[in-house]
């Protein structure tokens, strides 16, 4: 690997977000840089919701190749863009910035990167069925590129409230588009819940829950051996869902794929190569 030497050439790509500064991107994507010799470097900056517009007007003022989003602007930044993709316009939020030409393009990755690291895993896609915990961001990006990709049928389990009932009016939106049977219910459905994991080849835990607390929002009787268990939690890298999933004997995944495929969908983007991704896999697993 080389390392690049910074000249009045050098390109600057970035993550807005806020906080910013616990981002393993910065890693991802300047390792990748220096590992193809593309002059260009990737920085994190911590950018005030008020802010925003300000931040999104510097990748034109400053030719910024392009950035990274994450909260909480993926979808306020939606009417600051020049055209959307139909992922990103889909799932209502974007985490990719693509600056060409003058024009600022926005792009969702995440369910790309959820499903590339299905394929990775080497985890059949087409015609089978998925439970998904959440109606948040993730959970809404991997139903969407999951239903755009084939799966026959999803099932999604969120808590009542606002987050509920947009995705309520996802699916209605998704319906009329894609050939996949997508029901809604109550989290504290259990009955419901028992019997749709049951009918899942995967179970995907899109929450917060096992991240800031030793917690897991499934009961050991649910899993099974035949059961893919993917948490999009990656730090822990071993949730305590994943932990009791490894004991049924379960495939288990964790987020730091999901992670690494959305960065390099993004660098592919920027840059129309393709990531180094055996060479920065290894260094974000000890990161």
């Amino acid at each position: 690997m080389s390392c690049i030497e910074v000249n009045g050439h050098t390109r600057l790509a970035g993550f807005f977000a806020s906080p910013a500064k616990h981002s393993l991107s910065p890693i991802l994507h300047t390792t990748s840089f220096e590992e193809l010799g593309i002059n260009a470097v990737y920085l994190a900056f911590d950018i005030k919701p008020d802010q925003l517009t300000t931040a999104i007007n510097s990748i034109r003022t400053l030719d910024m190749m392009g950035v990274n989003l994450s909260m909480p602007h993926k979808v306020n930044a939606l009417p600051l863009m020049d055209e959307l993709s139909k992922e990103a316009t889909l799932i209502g939020a974007i985490n990719t910035i693509v600056h060409k030409g003058g024009k600022l393009i926005g792009h969702n990755t995440d369910g790309f990167g959820f499903m590339e690291s299905l394929r990775v895993n080497q985890i059949p896609i087409k015609n089978q069925t998925m439970t998904i915990l959440g109606a948040g961001g993730a959970a809404t990006a991997i139903l969407v590129q999951a239903a755009l990709d084939g799966f026959s049928d999803i099932h999604i389990f969120s808590r009542l409230g606002n987050r509920f009932d947009e995705m309520k009016e996802k699916i209605l939106e998704l319906s009329n588009i894609v050939d996949c049977k997508i029901t809604l219910t109550d989290l504290f459905d259990s009955q419901t819940l028992k019997k749709a994991i049951n009918r899942s080849h995967i179970l995907v835990n899109s929450t917060s829950v096992g991240m800031i607390n030793d917690d897991s929002l499934i009961d050991d009787s649910l899993l099974r051996q035949d059961l893919v268990v993917y948490d999009v939690i990656y730090n822990p890298r071993k949730t305590k869902l994943l932990k009791k999933a490894d004991q049924k004997g379960c495939q288990t995944i964790n987020g730091l794929d999901m992670l690494l495929y959305q960065g390099a969908k993004a660098f592919n983007l920027w840059t129309n190569q393709d990531m180094p991704i055996e060479k920065v896999k290894h260094i974000i697993e000890k990161a």
